[in-house]
């Protein structure tokens, strides 16, 4: 019964493990997704309307750190 409890916690880690390997490797491929169209919209002559937007704020987000700064 005692190589069945260490078999079991074993499997238990090892299946959690994967699994949240698994999912991170999910996500990490959602995220260079997203990251490579927004580099190619970047580099497109005429900007898509939400690339604009949010450029825009992140611009004054910038812009608004640069004047709190302390100097």
């Amino acid at each position: 019964m005692d190589a069945f409890g260490r078999a079991a916690i074993w499997g238990f880690c090892w299946g959690f493990l994967w699994g949240i390997g698994c999912s991170l490797a999910i996500l990490y491929s959602i995220y260079l997704a997203g990251y490579r169209k927004a580099i190619k919209d970047s580099f497109k002559p005429v900007k898509p309307e939400r690339f604009t937007q949010i450029f825009e704020r992140v611009q004054a987000r910038r812009a608004k750190k640069a004047a709190s700064a302390p100097k």
